[in-house]
């Protein structure tokens, strides 16, 4: 089952191309604005890292997936380009339309082992910003000390690092190791979550990536005060990134994609 694709805030979206149907292009909307809002949160890393999206399927074909063209910016993202691609990250034509952009199937290789073993993984998400790195790299990993870390009480998983990730051979070591957990820790490698829409899995990014920028200012101030296991139990059950009553990202992403066009709406184009 396909995750719902939300209406995307309120400024004027130009003309769908005529070789996308309305739910793809939906989907290319919502990502595009990810893109966006991921470059505007500064969590960018030159042109590499990926956002993907398992496109809503109207038969009983192969999945397939959007994802960034590579050799562009996350700021130079929009609709139209983002390239649609198969399980094994070749790029699949729209209607006999081809792709003007080249995919870089090796940065697929993690998000390939999540969205085929796990159906409601819809959206992929993995960053290298430098508080995730640090804490990726530390010892203890995540510190259960502050607000944001609280708040993912049996939520986060870890992954130990095995070089580069191009060896498909290493998929299912880390889907055993994530289990059903939405964030995950990538060690010495960075941050990585997963979702069953692309608000939510922002959401979970965003409160992980948090946790890491307070523990890292933290600790530089020395020992930290740890919060005990049932309020951490308290705070996962109530915060808003997994409650649906409250959203669960929504009006976070909605704010999120207001505010990226304000600055620069070509991401619809």
């Amino acid at each position: 089952m396909n995750a719902p694709i939300s209406t995307l805030g309120t400024a004027a979206t130009p003309s769908r191309p005529v070789h996308f149907d309305p739910a793809e292009w939906a989907a290319r909307l919502q990502l595009a604005a990810c893109y966006r809002i991921v470059a505007h949160l500064g969590w960018t890393e030159l042109i590499y890292n990926h956002i993907t999206l398992r496109l809503p399927s109207t038969d009983d074909g192969p999945a397939q997936f959007l994802i960034n063209p590579f050799g562009l910016h996350y700021s130079e993202v929009c609709a139209s380009n983002l390239v649609r691609i198969d399980l094994d990250g070749r790029v699949v034509e729209n209607a006999g339309v081809p792709s003007r952009w080249p995919v870089n199937p090796a940065g697929f290789t993690v998000h390939a082992a999540i969205h085929r073993a796990m159906p409601d993984a819809h959206c992929v998400m993995h960053i290298h910003t430098t508080a995730g790195m640090a804490v990726a790299c530390s010892q203890g990993g995540l510190s259960m000390s502050n607000f944001y870390s609280a708040q993912l009480h049996d939520k986060l998983a870890y992954h130990d690092f095995e070089g580069i990730t191009v060896h498909a051979d290493e998929g299912p070591r880390l889907i055993a190791n994530i289990g059903d957990k939405p964030a995950v820790i990538l060690r010495n490698h960075g941050l990585l979550a997963w979702g069953d829409t692309v608000p939510r899995t922002l959401g979970v990014l965003w409160l992980l990536n948090r946790a890491c920028e307070v523990q890292v200012a933290s600790q530089a101030m020395g020992a930290v005060i740890p919060i005990s296991e049932d309020v951490q139990k308290a705070c996962t059950r109530d915060a808003l990134q997994f409650n649906p009553r409250f959203g669960a990202g929504q009006d976070v992403f909605d704010a999120l994609t207001r505010q990226i066009d304000r600055i620069d709406p070509s991401w619809r184009d």
